[in-house]
């Protein structure tokens, strides 16, 4: 006599410590092997493109830092103003420039510090996460000695920066760059050689590249599968053009291939911050643009590297003070696609570890 048996539908979120967000994922299990992951998304939707319509230029910078990602507002706010002032033909000062590349540099550290910690801290290193939010926290005390915010800036203008660099921090920068690297280190030996990290991580939830590419996946998710795509060095802005740094690129794209790459991308961005305040020119930190700055008629795509990968803005002006059209390409919500393709033939037990690579932040995927 056969024993009949079926698929399991399993619930995880909205509401789940490892998702960090209202994600929900609706998981179908044949014993412990995953057939399928849908996500449902929307708990979080903001409206915030809607939002820009009704809202002047400089109004929205305050939107794009608030209503995107909440881990790299400034991420948001320069491939917000990179539109606006590629469509206005407004010419940034070189010092702002310089400024604006070493401030999104130190955010991505922030926000891989924030990933590599609450990841190990979902895998049962606990260690790593107090370690993370540490090392963390020294870069925030350093935005808000710039900007008085921690989370939130609004730092970056139509033509620049709201005010320039304070007296000795850039000293500060350079002792936290001779810290940090140690810092490194010392996550390296706690998870790299460790044999149940490895376990977990080393062949899981594997995300091949013609899989990558065709499923639109960006940022340290496609790196780690063996695209070489980074927005910095195939169309740079700011200053990125003139630093030098590597890409870090991986060919397994398991979950440890993710986890070597954004290691490798936080020592990358140490060596840029080096090269911005060595490099950093005297003069103004912002143009003379009006309060109230109208744009031609016509349309633009502007596009960066957030610490979750490609981030664009496709921007519409009909001529007046505020956008007609705003939309966001975020990298969070591409790299959602991905997600059943990384999952799809490893256990229940995976699930985390999994999840927790693909770094999405859902403020980023509900716009």
């Amino acid at each position: 006599m056969a024993l009949r048996t079926e698929e399991l539908m399993l619930n995880m979120g909205p509401q789940h410590p490892s998702t960090h967000g209202v994600l929900r994922l609706l998981i179908t299990l044949d014993g412990e092997n995953i057939v399928d992951a849908r996500p449902y998304i929307g708990y979080l939707h903001s409206s915030v493109e809607k939002m820009m319509e009704h809202r002047t230029y400089l109004q929205n910078v305050a939107l794009a830092d608030r209503g995107l990602d909440y881990l790299t507002a400034l991420a948001n706010e320069e491939a917000y103003l990179l539109a606006v002032e590629r469509l206005g033909g407004i010419e940034v000062p070189p010092r702002a420039r310089w400024i604006r590349t070493l401030m999104l540099e130190l955010q991505r550290i922030s926000s891989h510090l924030v990933w590599l910690g609450t990841w190990g801290n979902d895998l049962g290193a606990t260690t790593v996460f107090l370690y993370c939010f540490r090392e963390r926290e020294r870069i925030l005390d350093l935005f808000e000695q710039v900007t008085g915010g921690r989370l939130h800036y609004v730092y970056f203008r139509p033509g620049g920066v709201g005010r320039d660099l304070p007296a000795g921090w850039t000293d500060r920068v350079l002792e936290y760059c001779d810290e940090f690297p140690g810092h490194l280190q010392e996550y390296s030996d706690l998870l790299t050689g460790n044999p149940i990290f490895l376990a977990r991580v080393q062949g899981v939830g594997v995300l091949p590249k013609d899989v990558a590419i065709n499923m639109g996946a960006c940022g340290p998710v496609a790196r780690a599968s063996g695209v070489p795509f980074d927005v910095r060095k195939t169309f740079p802005y700011e200053v990125y053009g003139e630093v030098e740094f590597d890409v870090p690129v991986q060919d397994a794209g398991d979950c440890f291939a993710r986890y070597l790459v954004r290691m490798e991308e936080m020592r990358q961005s140490v060596r840029i911050v080096r090269q911005a305040i060595e490099r950093l020119p005297e003069g103004e930190v912002r143009a003379k643009v009006p309060v109230a700055v109208k744009l031609p008629r016509g349309e633009i795509y502007a596009r960066t590297e957030s610490p979750r990968g490609d981030l664009g803005v496709y921007l519409v002006s009909e001529g007046t003070d505020r956008p007609y059209r705003v939309k966001v390409r975020a990298p969070s919500f591409s790299n959602l696609y991905a997600l059943a393709e990384m999952m799809r033939g490893w256990k229940v037990a995976d699930v985390i570890a999994i999840l927790g690579t693909a770094d999405i932040v859902l403020s980023d995927v509900d716009r």
